[in-house]
């Protein structure tokens, strides 16, 4: 496996567990209270911090194991991750631009903040997985 296609199974998984920790907390918080009313700010960075420091943690350790390939990058690695990122844009900016829209009809913070950390999150597992994909399928032909 490529140090590139690992880095994206990293990133998918960690990015998935950390979301998926974080609404537990969330709706374990929420309990016989409107969702809205839970503070979530705390959680939501948490969340945000532990993924990074997890993806970071795990690269490093798992570069450590697999030394053979590791910090070398060809053509096709960087068009793959290119390929990758660009797609994974797609969810930040439709994110961005539902939390505008939510902000200019004065929804509530929790709404705002939880839509960014969602498109966050689907940026990071699409793009993930489209590099997984074009690792084992190839890049598509356009």
């Amino acid at each position: 496996m490529a140090p590139e296609e690992r880095r994206a199974w990293i990133m998918a998984v960690v990015a998935v567990c950390a979301y998926g920790a974080y609404v537990a907390i969330i709706l374990g918080r929420a309990a016989g209270t409107p969702i809205t009313e839970v503070p979530y700010a705390a959680a939501l960075l948490w969340s945000i911090g532990g993924a990074i420091a997890a993806t970071i943690v795990l690269d490093i350790a798992l570069s450590a194991v697999f030394r053979r390939d590791a910090g070398t990058k060809d053509r096709r690695d960087r068009e793959i991750w290119r390929y990758g990122q660009y797609a994974g844009q797609w969810c930040l900016v439709l994110g961005g631009l539902a939390a505008l829209w939510m902000a200019l009809a004065e929804a509530d913070h929790f709404w705002i903040a939880n839509v960014i950390y969602l498109a966050f999150v689907l940026s990071s597992v699409l793009g993930s997985a489209l590099k997984i994909v074009a690792y084992r399928r190839g890049l598509p032909a356009w």
